[in-house]
């Protein structure tokens, strides 16, 4: 009897010193400065979300939340890091369709498993993209640039961010659609992509809203149409391409905050809770829906890994049809 109370007396004094522990990492933090990685290069939606998120987070927090770029292979470098790093929640990552459900096919070998080595935070938005061509070609309908495609020997190339990008697949899928020969041309990341259409060196690409937006009303492209099956708020008068010729032509992105596989759960629901809240934000709303952006209030992240699942199969199917499976 006095041994069997020696232990739970142990046991007790083991409860006793780790629970507040415990329970202190989670109700303390963030303690220090936390870590967004950008996994790409610095001017595109990575960086946008991860500045505007951390600067809310920061506020919401009063500790430090620092943007920190890590571009190169599809998003591939910065999410090793990430998963490297301690699994304690002050690394974080903005991460996107191709990182987490594109790269399971596009690669024959991709050296993580999203699944298995992230644990998702929230969705921050969706990010619907448009068609844009350079505004000095004689092209003003999707009719006009199949025939200007036909036209040319070799057909045409179109720009993106990097392979297994949105950009990079539906450009794939409209060559397709449209029956029309299209050369891939990656770029690393969307400001010199787009920089070069609009320059008139590549005929056309895919963009999100807010890159081709003011480049647009700058007369330097010209948009043909957006890639969901409503229109845009910020650009009104940009038809959806299922209305302008293409059939069931629905492309949408998005973008998600992870961490890396094995952060505590209590500090991934604390992070889920904030971010719906800076999410909710009236102001913030307002500022996504002026850059073409579709934010989200996200569901909880043990229903992440389902939904990431699922877009994991919807994008294979893309980059099957296309004949890129195990291309990279």
């Amino acid at each position: 009897m006095i041994a069997g109370a020696m232990r739970a007396w142990a046991v007790a004094t083991v409860l006793v010193c780790t629970a507040p522990s415990a329970w202190s990492q989670v109700s303390g933090y963030p303690n220090r400065t936390v870590t967004i990685v950008a996994p790409a290069a610095p001017g595109g939606l990575y960086s946008l979300f991860a500045r505007l998120i951390g600067s809310k987070l920061e506020q919401r927090f009063g500790k430090s939340f620092v943007v920190e770029n890590k571009p190169g292979a599809s998003s591939i470098v910065g999410s090793l890091a990430v998963i490297r790093s301690p699994h304690d929640g002050y690394t974080l990552m903005v991460a996107n369709t191709s990182g987490l459900a594109a790269n399971v096919t596009l690669h024959k070998s991709l050296p993580y498993e999203p699944l298995k080595d992230f644990a998702p935070v929230s969705l921050i938005s969706r990010v619907p993209e448009v068609l844009v061509v350079n505004a000095a070609l004689p092209v003003v309908s999707l009719a006009d640039l199949a025939q200007l495609a036909k036209a040319t020997p070799g057909g045409l190339s179109f720009a993106s961010a990097g392979a297994g990008t949105a950009q990079h697949l539906s450009g794939i899928e409209l060559g397709a659609a449209l029956g029309v020969p299209v050369t891939h041309v990656p770029y690393k990341g969307m400001q010199p992509a787009i920089a070069d259409v609009a320059g008139g060196h590549i005929p056309f690409m895919f963009s999100p809203i807010s890159f081709a937006l003011p480049l647009a009303q700058a007369g330097k492209l010209r948009m043909l149409g957006v890639t969901t099956a409503e229109r845009i708020e910020a650009v009104p008068d940009v038809p959806p391409l299922i209305e302008v010729g293409l059939k069931q032509f629905d492309a949408v992105s998005w973008f998600m905050l992870v961490a890396p596989a094995g952060t505590p759960a209590d500090i991934v629901g604390k992070l889920h809770q904030e971010v719906r809240a800076v999410m909710a934000d009236p102001e913030v709303h307002r500022e996504f829906v002026k850059l073409g952006l579709a934010p989200v209030q996200s569901p909880p992240p043990e229903d992440l890994p389902g939904f990431v699942r699922s877009e994991i199969v919807v994008w294979g199917e893309i980059i099957r049809r296309a004949g890129l499976a195990g291309s990279q």
